[in-house]
C-alpha cells in the first residue's frame, strides 16, 4: 500500500517505515515543517519516497496518517482529496493532552470518519475523543543491540528544549539530581542549560548528537535518568532499556507499565530516584543486572516484529 505521512517524530517514524509499504512523504523546497522529506539523521529504507505538493494530487495513496491538526486541511489542499472521506485516514496522536487535563478534546473528537490511533493507553484514557473510534498501538524500537558499557559514572538524560519546557520535563529537578551524579543532558536546544540551572559545566553537560552517536554515547553512561514530569512515552526511555540500561524515572504517565520491577526504579519523589541514581553508581554490577533486565523487558513489549504487526492489522482493517 501507498501511505501518506508527514516527517513530524523520526524516531517513530523510524519505526513505522521498516513495515512492508510504500511511505511517501511530501518534501517542500525549504524543508519546513510541512516538507521534511526523509529524515537526514536516521537510516530509512529505499521504500520511503519524497514527493512534492504538485506531485500529490496525481499519487496513488491508499491510506492518510494524520498527526497534526492541520495536516487535514493542508492534505485536502494538496491531494484535491478529504482525508477520511475521500480517502481512508487514520488520526495518529503522540502526545498527552495538555490543557484543561482530563478534559482535554481532542482535535480529532467526534469523528466517524477516521480511526484515532494512541501511542499508550494512558494517552487514550486522558484525551477526551468523544465519538471517535480509537485504538492503541503501543511502541516499537528497531533495535539498537545490547551496547551497555555503563563505563562512565555519570547519568544521561534525553530531552529536547528543557529551558523552554520547565516543568514538563523536570527540567527543575535537574540541579537536586546533579548532586547525586554528573548529568549529561542530550537533545536539541539543551545549549545553556547548566547557566540557566545555576549548575557548574562538570555537573550538566550538553551536547545533541545523530541517533546513531547518540546510541553509542547513551550505552557508556552508568543509568539513565527520566525526569519528565508528563509525556506520551519518551522514546529515548525505551531505547536505553533496548541498549541494556537501568533507568530511574519518574512514576508518571505511562512509564509505571514500560518499565518493570527489577529493570530500574520509578518513583514520584525525587529524593527516591537520587537514592537510586547514586546507588547505580556505586554499584555498576546492580547497573549490569538491572539494565539486561530493561533490555528484555523493552524486547518484550516494544519489539519491531509486534509493533509492525499492530499496525498491518489497523491498515488492513482502515482500508478494507
Amino acid at each position: 500500500m501507498n501511505i501518506l505521512l508527514w516527517h513530524v517524530h523520526g524516531s517513530w517514524t523510524t519505526s513505522f517505515v521498516q513495515g512492508p509499504h510504500t511511505y511517501l512523504l511530501p518534501v517542500t523546497p525549504d524543508r519546513g515543517p510541512d516538507g521534511l522529506g526523509r529524515a537526514r539523521t536516521w537510516d530509512w529504507p529505499a521504500s520511503v519516497l519524497e514527493l512534492p505538493p504538485e506531485r500529490l494530487r496525481t499519487a496513488d495513496i491508499d491510506l492518510v496518517v494524520l498527526q497534526r491538526p492541520h495536516e487535514a486541511a493542508l492534505a485536502e489542499e494538496w491531494l484535491g482529496r478529504r482525508p477520511g472521506r475521500d480517502l481512508p485516514a487514520v488520526y495518529l496522536e503522540h502526545n498527552a493532552p495538555h490543557g484543561a487535563v482530563p478534559d482535554t478534546r481532542h482535535p480529532a473528537a467526534d469523528r466517524d470518519d477516521l480511526l484515532l490511533v494512541h501511542v499508550t493507553h494512558f494517552n487514550r484514557l486522558f484525551w477526551d475523543s468523544g465519538s471517535t473510534r480509537t485504538a492503541v498501538i503501543e511502541h516499537g524500537i528497531v533495535d539498537p543491540g545490547h551496547r551497555y558499557t555503563g563505563r562512565l559514572a555519570r547519568a544521561a538524560v534525553v530531552v529536547n528544549e528543557p529551558v523552554r519546557r520547565g516543568r514538563t520535563t523536570g527540567t527543575d529537578l535537574l540541579p537536586a539530581l546533579a548532586a547525586a551524579a554528573p548529568l549529561d543532558v542530550f537533545g536539541m536546544g539543551t545549549e545553556g542549560l547548566a547557566g540557566h540551572l545555576g549548575l557548574p559545566p562538570d555537573r550538566c553537560r550538553t551536547q545533541d548528537l545523530p541517533q546513531a552517536e547518540l546510541h553509542r554515547a547513551l550505552a557508556d553512561r552508568r543509568v539513565y535518568l527520566h525526569p519528565v514530569r508528563w509525556t506520551s512515552l519518551g522514546l529515548s526511555l525505551l531505547e536505553a532499556m533496548h541498549l541494556g540500561m537501568p533507568v530511574v524515572a519518574l512514576a508518571t504517565t505511562e512509564a509505571v507499565h514500560a518499565v518493570p520491577p527489577g529493570a530500574g526504579v520509578l518513583s514520584t519523589r525525587p529524593e527516591e530516584l537520587a537514592d537510586a541514581v547514586r546507588h547505580y553508581l556505586d554499584d555498576p554490577a546492580a547497573a549490569v543486572t538491572d539494565g539486561f533486565r530493561a533490555r528484555q523487558a523493552a524486547l518484550d513489549r516494544y519489539g519491531l516484529k509486534r509493533f509492525l504487526a499492530d499496525w498491518n492489522h489497523v491498515i488492513e482493517e482502515v482500508c478494507a
